[in-house]
């Protein structure tokens, strides 16, 4: 049954964030583990529901998949008359219940909260496995003048 977390719900959401990011990234390091544990809890405390969005599916109370959308407010512009925009990451189902359509369910109920919240666009970044699903709920490849950059603080 999908739902969108609340706050009981945030020791499971900081365990699937952590079981996502270890099959996304493989092995974490001891030191990284240990800061992602101490601070996602006090980030989900402090922004869900806020400006992160998490839609869990469970099966006998236990998260089986998830997909977050992080809204941000920008300045309105021609592209983003809203100013609102989303972007959805963390999609996820654990490995011994997908095929089961809960990732197309729960980007259902995302995409139309993010149509509730008057969001001008939602992006995301999409694995070879997901681009069908993604392609088939009206997302499109994004073509631009633009390169996507990011500066990092290290």
């Amino acid at each position: 049954m999908i739902h969108r977390a609340n706050y009981s719900d945030i020791p499971s959401l900081t365990k699937i964030r952590l079981e996502f990011l270890q099959e996304e990234f493989g092995k974490i390091n001891d030191d990284a583990m240990s800061q992602l544990k101490e601070s996602l809890p006090t980030y989900f405390e402090k922004n869900l529901n806020k400006n992160i969005f998490c839609y869990l599916e469970k099966e006998n109370e236990e998260i089986v998949s998830c997909a977050f959308l992080l809204v941000v407010e920008k300045p309105a512009n021609p592209m983003f008359l809203s100013g609102k925009t989303g972007t959805v990451f963390n999609v996820y189902t654990k490995p011994s219940h997908r095929m089961k359509g809960y990732a197309k369910d729960l980007m259902t109920a995302l995409l139309s909260d993010a149509s509730k919240m008057n969001l001008s666009t939602v992006d995301l970044l999409s694995t070879k496995s997901g681009y069908h699903l993604y392609k088939s709920l009206g997302f499109a490849d994004i073509v631009s003048e633009y390169r996507p950059m990011e500066w990092k603080n290290i």
